[in-house]
C-alpha cells in the first residue's frame, strides 16, 4: 500500500506545483517520478489495468514539452 500513497501523495504534489504555475520543466520531472512510483505500484498489485496506466503515462511523457 506504500506503492499507492507515494502515487497519491505524487499526483496532490503535481496539482499544487501546476496550479502554482511552475515551469513546464518541473511538473514534467514531477511526472517522471510518477511514473516511477506507478510503476512500482502496478508491479506490485499486478494486472493489466495498471500495466496499461504506466504503459499510457509513459506514452504521454514522451511526447511531454521540456522532455
Amino acid at each position: 500500500m506504500d506503492e499507492a500513497q507515494a502515487v497519491l501523495d505524487r499526483l496532490e504534489r503535481i496539482a499544487t506545483l501546476d496550479d502554482a504555475g511552475v515551469e513546464p520543466s518541473v511538473l514534467v520531472r514531477e511526472l517522471r517520478s510518477l511514473l516511477e512510483e506507478a510503476t512500482a505500484w502496478s508491479h506490485r498489485e499486478g494486472g493489466e489495468v495498471g500495466e496499461r496506466a504506466v504503459g499510457t503515462l509513459r506514452a504521454a511523457l514522451q511526447d511531454a514539452p521540456g522532455t
